[in-house]
């Protein structure tokens, strides 16, 4: 996907950073647009995935790094690094790339504390490099459409804003109690992790900073002492199985699916890949017998600075994966469910809808990763260009992430 002309620029020369499911949507996009991008150099400690991702763009072994401290010890080899690694790399990596001179696409969240976060901001700043945040909700035709009516001024202004994000059993039960979102100390708090993207598009679509908020939730479900009667520390063991909602067996092996990130070694086939997980993998364990400590339900309510009010809702029971939003305004108000935004006009009683049932289940984000990646590379190259998801900006919903915690277990106003 390229709608655009680069003007003769030589391609921009790219890093990627970590090989799973973020950096191949990205590194997607550099492979079928050669004119903008090129792919230099792959850094990723996992030797499957590693030799996989070298063999599919084509890289010979010495641009290939298992541990990203030898990749940065070397000299300087691109325009640009994408880093797509576990949540708890991101500050450092990206401080090091930027110390080498490196522009940076940067995997959300941006780091763990409030700290890191400022220090990347001024990192970039005193480096004069462009660091632009995968905030890919800014990306989707959807919410791009959503946040141009309610700006427009055509129903007036902003008022309140309630929005849902629906996390779905499946996947609160393969990412935040079986999977690496699972635990605060080794990731981040689940507001963070999972819902800073809802949060920033809250930013962007109001226009503001919060002022104040309160946040409540916890874990009240995914816990040992919630586990029916006779169950197992592994589904493939257990008597209540078969009636259990959160089943690995029938996630994985009877479903198929979640299943796209399980590495299938050379000789071996997905079937037996499943079975060995089920068997001795963290992917096979009972969801009240986990090493989780992430909440499972949280809201955020919030005062912004243009006196707009927001809550936010994050629900990991809900059969549906998506996410809900309705706006009130001083002349209408907006419902959106991801595949429809219904648009209601007070004084005329007219009826509007915009129709994006045809974009549900395209790949990519229905090309929103692939316009995101488009996006930054069109700055590096332009130095006068600013990226939709510029840092200081993309920060504030992380901001709001470690307000919201703050004020959950403190039990306050914050």
């Amino acid at each position: 996907m390229s709608n655009s002309d680069n003007s003769g620029r030589k391609p921009v020369s790219v890093v990627a950073i970590g090989a799973g499911n973020r950096a191949g949507k990205y590194i997607h996009y550099i492979l079928k647009n050669p004119d903008m991008a090129r792919l230099v150099g792959i850094v990723e400690p996992n030797d499957l995935r590693r030799s996989h991702m070298a063999s599919v763009a084509g890289l010979p072994e010495e641009c290939c790094f298992a541990d990203w401290h030898d990749f940065f010890a070397t000299e300087r080899r691109a325009d640009a690094v994408m880093i797509c690694t576990p949540d708890r790399m991101h500050f450092e990596q990206c401080m090091a790339a930027m110390e080498k001179g490196y522009h940076v696409l940067l995997e959300k969240p941006v780091a763990r504390t409030p700290e890191e976060c400022r220090a990347i901001v001024e990192g970039a700043n005193r480096h004069g490099v462009t660091v632009s945040v995968c905030h890919v909700l800014r990306y989707h035709p959807y919410f791009e459409k959503m946040k141009e009516i309610a700006r427009s001024g055509s129903l007036g202004k902003i008022v309140s804003v309630n929005h849902r994000a629906s996390v779905g059993i499946d996947r609160a039960a393969h990412s935040y109690v079986r999977g690496i979102w699972r635990r605060e100390d080794t990731s981040n708090p689940m507001i963070l992790s999972k819902c800073c993207h809802d949060l920033d598009f809250l930013v962007w679509l109001t226009g503001s900073r919060y002022r104040k908020l309160s946040s409540f939730g916890s874990l009240r479900w995914f816990r040992a002492e919630e586990a029916p009667e006779g169950s197992a520390p592994r589904c493939i063991s257990c008597n209540v199985e078969e009636n259990c909602p959160f089943s690995a067996v029938n996630l994985y092996r009877t479903r198929r699916e979640w299943i796209a990130n399980f590495d299938v070694p050379y000789g071996k086939t997905i079937g037996e890949v499943i079975e060995e997980e089920l068997e001795h993998g963290r992917f096979g364990r009972c969801v009240y017998h986990c090493d989780n400590t992430v909440v499972d339900h949280q809201v955020v309510a919030m005062e912004m600075e243009n006196d707009v009010t927001v809550t936010m809702s994050m629900d990991c029971f809900t059969l549906h994966d998506n996410r809900e939003t309705h706006i009130c305004l001083t002349g209408g108000e907006i419902f959106g469910n991801e595949r429809a935004i219904e648009v209601f006009h007070f004084r005329s009683g007219r009826r509007e809808v915009f129709d994006f049932s045809h974009l549900c289940g395209k790949p990519f984000h229905a090309g929103a990763d692939l316009r995101l990646v488009e996006d930054f590379l069109k700055a590096v190259t332009d130095p006068t260009r600013n990226v939709r998801t510029e840092l200081e900006e993309a920060i504030e919903s992380h901001r709001i992430c470690f307000a919201a915690e703050k004020s959950r277990n403190e039990h306050r106003m914050v």
